[in-house]
Order: C-alpha cells, then structure tokens, then sequence
C-alpha cells in the first residue's frame, strides 16, 4: 500500500533534482535570459508591426529586432569607449604630473567646512607637492579599483550582448512561450492568470519604459551641456548620468559636482550654466516627463528603487541598476494584487 506513495515522493525528488541541477547550469546567464525575456516582452508590439512589414518572414524579422537592440543598447557603450579614446593620452599625463608633483595646496574653503573640513585639509596637505609619497598612498588601492570596475563593466557588457543575443529566440518562439507561461500561471493562480499576467506585463513595460526612456534622455542631455561647457570627458559623464538617473539624487551629484569644478577653474558663467542646465533640462526629465511615461500603475515608492537598483548591482552587476528596479516592481506589483482587500458591500451589516 507505501508502494504508490513512495514512489509519488521518488518522483517528486527526483523532479526537484532535475529543477535544481537546470537552474545551476543556467545560474551564470539567469541576468541575460532574465533581461532578454524583458527586452522581447517590451518590445514585441515593435516585432509584430516590423513582421508585418516584412511579410511575415518570423526569422528575418527577429533578426532585424536583435540588429536594433544591439544598436541601441550596445552601441552607446562603444561610442562612450571612442570618445573616450582621445582623453588616454590626457589622463595618462596628469597622472604622470601628480606622480611627479604631487597634489595642488589644498585649497582653503576646505579646512572651514564643519567638523571634518580641518581634518581633511590636513591629510590633503600630506601629499600637496609630494608625488612618491601620493603613489604610495595611492598606486595600488587605484589600481586595484581600476580592475575592479573593469571587470564589472566588462562582465555588464557581455552580459548585454548575450541578452540580445537570447531576445532572438525569445522572439522567434515568443507565441509558444508565452502560451506556456500562461497554462502553468492557471495552474498555479486559476482563473487570475491572465489578469496577473497583464498586471506583470504592464508593470514591466512601465518600467522599463520609464526608468530606461528618462535615463537615456538624462545621459545625452547631461552630455550635450558639458561639451557646450567645456566638461572634459562629457561623453563619460553622460554615461555616469545615464546610470544614476535611477537614483533621484544621482544626476544632481554628476551636474554639480561639474559645477563646482568649473568654478575652481574660474569659470564662474559656464559654472552657473551647467547649474541652470542640470536643474531645468537634465533633472526636469526625471521630474516631469517621468510620470507621463510610467504608468500609475507601476509608480513605485522610493525604498523599492533604491533597494532595486543596490540589490540590483549587487546581484547581476551593471545592467542590474535597471533590472533590480524592474525586478522590485513586478513582485511589489504582484504582492499587491495578492494581497488586496476587498472592500465591504454595501448590503454587509457590519
């Protein structure tokens, strides 16, 4: 009489197994396939309409969607990695000045800032004109910071391109997931499948839409003001703004502390410029232009993007600043509807 129970739970072990041992050979690309499944739910009314235009021709057209993705999310990085091609050679001088020089005198306004000012005025003046003793100091915590943000920016990158590699068979067989994914959500939900399917693709869509779309436009906004400027590396600090923007405070922080270099340099007019671009064009975009493109729906509290986008980065590396977030969101969204209170009729008595 054991005999069908005992070999229901072999089964079901046995299954479990089998789950386990697929997820740890898939565990190094989960970022990918999880940001490819993204990028082809986001985009497939695109697909549907550029089929159309080819004359249903699935393969050509899922072909011609990777090219675009590839264009738009990784040609960025390649533009910033050329225009940055150019400032090697500059950087590579000053480095050389300050191993040789060592820093400037620190500069005054810095021993009157409150409680820490007249302590990091002192330290600063420990390698003013002193370059050994900076590089000793310095030479290998830099280094090493170097490598380390080398290698996560490399493993973002191919990370990327592997999702847009995987949006190809995401959408060459999307109808065939997509009805799979809906029969095993009414297993498990029943007849909420497919309005808790709509709420997840709404919510990712919104998101998507919003944080990516404000992001971008923040980057090349930041970028045009600081060439306007003068900045150098604008291209690099457009790409630092394209990434912070998840943060509210985090273009304000790019802008401003190029204002306050442009100061130091005696540029007060470019200074109040960059001040007036950052506040009404760069962070009006997150301010104003962001609630039009995100739906109320996927409106999100502040903790769930700031715990998005740090467990985001801590988690899947670079692309997780956008992930963490989309992340979050799905399952805050989901939580919610899970978790609603119906409201009492009005017949109740109570």
């Amino acid at each position: 009489m054991d005999s069908p129970r005992s070999d229901r739970m072999l089964a079901v072990i046995a299954l479990a197994l089998l789950a386990a041992g697929c997820l740890l050979v898939l565990w190094p690309f989960l970022t990918s396939l999880i940001w490819a499944a993204i990028l082809a739910s986001t985009s497939w009314p695109v697909f549907l309409r550029l089929n159309r235009w080819v004359g249903n021709r699935r393969t050509l057209t899922a072909a011609l969607m990777t090219v675009l993705g590839t264009v738009a999310l990784l040609g960025p990085i390649l533009a910033v990695a050329l225009a940055q091609a150019d400032n090697v050679a500059d950087l590579a001088r000053a480095a050389s000045n300050l191993g040789k020089e060592g820093l400037p005198d620190a500069p005054g306004w810095l021993a009157g800032l409150p409680m820490v000012g007249p302590t990091l005025h002192s330290y600063w003046q420990q390698f003013a004109h002193d370059g050994q003793r900076l590089i000793n100091a310095l030479g290998k915590p830099a280094q090493e910071a170097a490598l380390s943000g080398g290698r996560v920016l490399g493993q973002g990158v191919l990370d990327m391109a592997l999702a847009v590699f995987l949006t190809f068979f995401f959408f060459l067989h999307g109808e065939t997931l997509s009805t799979r994914l809906r029969v095993a959500m009414e297993r498990l939900t029943g007849a909420r499948a497919n309005y808790l399917l709509a709420i997840a693709h709404g919510t990712v869509s919104g998101v998507i839409y919003g944080v990516l779309g404000t992001a971008l436009a923040q980057g090349v906004l930041a970028a045009i003001g600081f060439a306007i400027a003068g900045v150098p590396g604008a291209a690099l600090l457009g790409a630092v703004t394209f990434f912070l923007s998840v943060v509210p405070i985090g273009p304000p922080l790019v802008w401003g502390g190029a204002a306050i270099w442009l100061f130091q340099q005696g540029q007060p007019g470019w200074g109040i410029f960059i001040l007036a671009w950052g506040f009404f064009l760069v962070s009006t975009v997150d301010n104003v232009i962001k609630p039009f493109i995100i739906s109320r729906g996927a409106s999100l509290p502040f903790a769930i993007v700031f715990l998005g986008v740090l467990g985001g980065v801590l988690a899947f590396g670079v692309i997780g600043a956008f992930l963490g977030p989309t992340l979050l969101a799905l399952g805050y969204r989901l939580m919610l509807e899970w978790t609603a209170v119906e409201a009492p009729s009005r017949d109740d008595p109570g």
